[in-house]
Formats: structure tokens, C-alpha cells, sequence
């Protein structure tokens, strides 16, 4: 929609039964991080290869066009054995965003604002360099 004002990350909001909690939404800290640090508006327990739904006790109404998904941080995954399931958050969704969290521990996790995009694909020999180059799972020392 054209009339729509580019903003990001859209709009939050608290729910009302937030209980006067403390929102933590972090803004990326690098240029180029895909998403938005998001962290649990509670304390849970999850113990070995069970579930919980985590509440962050936000709201956000994503631009038209665009999607959020909620994904594990890689170098957690990969150290930590800490997972997300159900990740998407649809573009007219306006509930407090939970995260089904897999043997959850006190990392965060992170919220991706996505456009949907399908793009014509193009193989090559070799990719640009970029200052972070091929680093992966936990190489950024966050995790």
C-alpha cells in the first residue's frame, strides 16, 4: 500500500494484562543483523525435551505486505540445544507474540520482520565479501 508510512519495526504495543512488566525489545546492534532482539516477559522452566509457550507481552502490527518470524539465535541452537517452533506471526495478528520455546533457557531469542519476496534466483561461482564473511552460529560473541 502506497498511503503506508515505511517505519520499522511497524508499531508495539503492551497488552493490558501486562501488569506493568518492563518491555525489552532491542534494536539490532549490528548494520547487518537480520532481527530484533526479543526476550521472555516471564521466568519459565523448561525442562529437557519439553515445550512452553514464552509470552513476551508485546504486540506489534507489521507493515502491509510483511510478516514476522520469531527464530532461535544460531550460535543457542547450536550450543544450547534451544529451539523455536511456530514462529510466524501474520501480518493481522495483534495478540501478545508467544514463542513455543524447546528446552528453554535464559537467552534470548529473536523476532525477524519479514516481506514476503520471491525473487528470481541466480547461481554464480562466488558471492561479494562482506565484513562478516562466513561467520555462523555464535561467531558475532553474542552467544
Amino acid at each position: 500500500n502506497p498511503d503506508t508510512p515505511a517505519i520499522s519495526p511497524s508499531k508495539l504495543a503492551r497488552p493490558a494484562e501486562e501488569g506493568g512488566m518492563h518491555l525489552r525489545f532491542a534494536h539490532p546492534r549490528l548494520r547487518a543483523c537480520a532481527g530484533y532482539d526479543l526476550y521472555s516477559a516471564y521466568d519459565y522452566t523448561i525442562l529437557p525435551m519439553e515445550k512452553a509457550l514464552v509470552k513476551t507481552d508485546i504486540q506489534i502490527a507489521f507493515l502491509s505486505g510483511c510478516y514476522g518470524r520469531v527464530a532461535s539465535r544460531s550460535g543457542l541452537a547450536a550450543k544450547h540445544f534451544i529451539d523455536v517452533g511456530a514462529g510466524v506471526i501474520d501480518e493481522d495478528y495483534r495478540g501478545n507474540v508467544g514463542v513455543v520455546l524447546f528446552n528453554f533457557g535464559k537467552e534470548k531469542f529473536e523476532l525477524i520482520c519479514e516481506q514476503i519476496f520471491y525473487p528470481e534466483i541466480e547461481e554464480v561461482q562466488a558471492l561479494d565479501d562482506t565484513e562478516r564473511g562466513s561467520g555462523g552460529f555464535g561467531s558475532t560473541g553474542k552467544n
